[in-house]
């Protein structure tokens, strides 16, 4: 059975792209394939070396959600990327083969320099894309649900598995391909990527009254439409894309009629897109407030998904040790 291998990093609530983008691709792909589901702590600490208070919160709330979107432990080996070391020691032994240039073309690390406040000046932040192809590669996986900005990571971690092949002769790793989902992209509140570093998202954890207080002050519209009467281009509308995501199809067919013949104005234009979040959003926070109720439970499932995953990279890391000429374990 192929495997599919996906992480999140544990860097606070998660939001709806989180959840569109990632996490219900994970739900379907677990019936599809041998499942591995990982919450990366150690790239957390990338931008968050000096908060580490704030990191192991932040794992047991995504473990939280993982379970509240219907990621099931008995189907998909759910862990902590820390609890399998093996990752860091391939993560060593990649780092020792991958070219400097192959890291420093990376488009988001330039581009999270730019638009980041944290302390990124760091080796960790640079060679991240290394570990992220070791903790790939460690579970052999076939198929990885990705966002469109991971995509060149997944390809510099086929390059990274393709170098290793040509210079040991030794055909460990199969190439990992991408699985998108239909929202490959899902944008802001400000109509940029969703992404904690803008602080523009909803999350999984925000009440119907704050969603709804998001929605309605803070998404972003047709920016040509200044008054009411003024016909409006859904086409170049921000809050019209969270319509296609979230609102039913003649809710959509609705907005887009009647926007363009300023037969509905921007705030309830946005309020209905609120309700539609609300009613996707609110019956999954009740589940993550519940399950994080239960914190034992949570770190069974962890502690037992991360001896399943553990099991499987040192069979992989014998094999990396074996073609290296290192001495076995």
């Amino acid at each position: 059975m192929q495997r599919v291998l996906s992480g999140v990093q544990p860097s606070g609530s998660l939001h709806l792209g989180n959840l569109v983008g990632a996490i219900e691709n994970f739900v379907k792909l677990q019936e599809q394939y041998q499942a591995f589901y990982m919450i990366v702590d150690w790239h957390a600490l990338t931008s968050r070396f000096d908060d580490v208070a704030s990191i192991q919160p932040a794992v047991m709330e995504v473990a939280a959600t993982f379970l509240a979107a219907g990621l099931d432990p008995q189907r998909s080996s759910l862990f902590v990327q820390s609890q399998v070391k093996e990752h860091a020691e391939l993560h060593l032994l990649f780092s020792m083969i991958t070219p400097l240039s192959w890291v420093e073309r990376v488009p988001t690390y330039k581009e999270k320099l730019q638009n980041s406040e944290a302390d990124l000046g760091s080796y960790g932040f640079l060679g991240y894309p290394i570990l992220q192809a070791a903790d790939i590669l460690i579970y052999k996986a076939h198929k990885v649900p990705v966002g469109e900005d991971q995509l060149f990571h997944l390809e510099l971690t086929r390059e990274i598995a393709r170098r290793f092949h040509f210079l040991y002769s030794s055909e460990i790793f199969p190439e990992p391909q991408a699985v998108l989902t239909h929202a490959a992209r899902v944008p802001g509140l400000d109509g940029r990527k969703m992404s904690k570093t803008y602080d523009n998202g909803i999350y999984l954890r925000d009440t119907p009254d704050v969603i709804l207080q998001k929605c309605t002050r803070q998404m972003s519209s047709d920016p040509a439409r200044v008054r009411r009467t003024d016909p409006g281009n859904p086409d170049i509308c921000n809050t019209y894309e969270f319509h296609k995501l979230f609102s039913d199809k003649s809710t959509c067919e609705m907005v887009n009629v009647e926007c363009r013949r300023a037969g509905i104005g921007c705030f309830d234009c946005k309020k209905k897109v609120a309700e539609a979040i609300v009613a996707r959003v609110e019956p999954l926070r009740v589940k993550i407030e519940a399950n994080l109720a239960q914190p034992k439970e949570l770190e069974n499932v962890l502690r037992e998904g991360s001896a399943r995953a553990r099991a499987v990279a040192q069979q992989t890391m014998d094999e990396v040790r074996s073609a290296m000429k290192l001495p076995s374990l």
